[in-house]
Parts: structure tokens; C-alpha cells; sequence
């Protein structure tokens, strides 16, 4: 099973305003094992950021003046993502940006590449409704380290929203593999205690004796009727 964490950072908050994306990371999972492979980059969106949505994430125009354009990265970021879980926490918020660059290049919508789309404040709130779940929030709630996170960022939201689903699905999927695991680790146990346990034990010359006397008795007493 793969699945993406992906997180992104924007201009604004609204897309059909025009507001661009200008962060985007994207963390690989395989099998509920984190790998080294992910997927980072700024992008120069054409565009200034808006003062409030710099506030969030520290990131000014003047240091993307120097990025890609989203064009340029998007078969890396299609070829990343493709049939994977693609996990996202607010995930509308995210799609609509994705999908925004997506089409302003005359390419399809994202969740025509993955083979699904979770978004995992939908289910903080089925868990824990009239909760505060954002990031921060699910971070405190299952004891994960965010103090780093002074500004929002892509990529260590992303790795904090993998660590924060990772702590949410512990009970659900981790749940079979965890029994599967165990189921096997006992056929080897009992297996192995069978094999050491089992004793052979030879008759000795005078039960074998008796054992021959014996089956000898037996053919002659039932000689008439076989």
C-alpha cells in the first residue's frame, strides 16, 4: 500500500481569486513504512503573496523569484502521486489549488491520477467532533513533537500529518497487520516448541519380545475367521 502526505503552501487562501501555490511537499509511505522518498519544491507564482497568508508561512516573494513555475514541475509531481493514497489534512483547501494549476496547463484533476484522496481533518472530526483538529491541535492530542513548527511549511507539515495519521489509524489497519504479524509469530512458536518437546523412545528387547508374542496370539486366535 502507498500513500503521499502532501502539503501546500499559497499566495491566499482562494484559488478562483487567482491565488497560486507556492510550496508544495509530498512524504511517501509504503506499507505503513515511512521510505526517503519525497517530493519538495518552491514555486515562483507569478504573483504577489498576500501579507496575511506571509504571516502563516514566512515565505516572500523576493526568495521565489528564482523557483520553477509549476508547468516545469508538474510530470514529477503527476509521476510522484500517481495511483497512490494521496493524504491531506483540510484536503478540499489543497485539491482546489492542485487542481487550479492543474487545469490552468490543460491537465486533468488530481484525483484522476491517485487511486484515492483521504483528508484526515474529516476524519479528526468524525473521531473527535466539536474538537479542535487542526495540526497543532491532533499534534498536542497524540503527544507528536511539533515545536519546530513556529511558521507553517509544506514539508514539515507534511511529515507531521504523516506522524498525526500514523497516531489516528493505529486501531484500524495497523490493527490487521499487527494480528497478522502476531498470528505468524505463533504458528513459528507452537511449531518450534513441538519440534523441541517431542521425544522418541525405543521399546527395549524384552517389549519387543512381548510385543511379537502378543500380534502372534492375536493371528492365531482369529485364524478361523479371516
Amino acid at each position: 500500500m502507498r500513500q503521499i502526505f502532501l502539503d501546500t503552501e499559497t499566495t491566499g487562501l482562494y484559488p478562483a481569486q487567482g491565488h497560486r501555490i507556492i510550496e508544495i511537499a509530498a512524504i511517501e509511505m509504503i506499507n505503513r513504512r515511512p521510505t526517503r522518498n519525497h517530493f519538495h519544491v518552491y514555486l515562483n507564482p507569478e504573483r504577489e503573496i498576500d501579507p496575511a497568508a506571509q504571516e502563516v508561512h514566512g515565505i516572500t516573494y523576493e526568495f521565489l523569484q528564482d523557483k520553477p513555475l509549476f508547468e516545469s514541475i508538474s510530470a514529477q509531481l503527476i509521476e510522484f502521486v500517481r495511483d497512490a493514497e494521496l493524504i491531506i489534512h483540510n484536503a478540499p483547501f489543497d485539491l482546489g489549488f492542485l487542481n487550479a494549476e492543474l487545469g490552468r496547463i490543460g491537465l486533468q484533476p488530481i484525483a484522476s491520477i491517485c487511486g484515492k484522496i483521504t483528508d484526515t481533518l474529516k476524519m479528526a472530526k468524525d473521531a473527535r467532533p466539536g474538537q479542535r483538529n487542526n495540526l497543532d491541535a491532533l499534534c498536542k492530542y497524540f503527544d507528536i513533537d511539533n515545536s519546530k513548527r513556529t511558521l507553517h511549511g509544506a514539508l514539515l507539515d507534511a511529515e507531521l500529518l504523516a506522524e498525526v495519521y500514523m497516531a489516528m489509524t493505529r486501531g484500524q489497519d495497523s490493527l490487521l497487520m499487527d494480528l497478522s504479524y502476531t498470528q505468524q509469530q505463533e504458528v513459528q512458536h507452537v511449531g518450534s516448541n513441538t519440534e523441541r518437546n517431542l521425544k522418541v523412545l525405543k521399546a527395549s528387547e524384552l517389549e519387543l519380545v512381548a510385543h511379537n508374542e502378543y500380534i502372534h496370539s492375536l493371528a492365531k486366535a482369529g485364524a478361523k475367521d479371516w
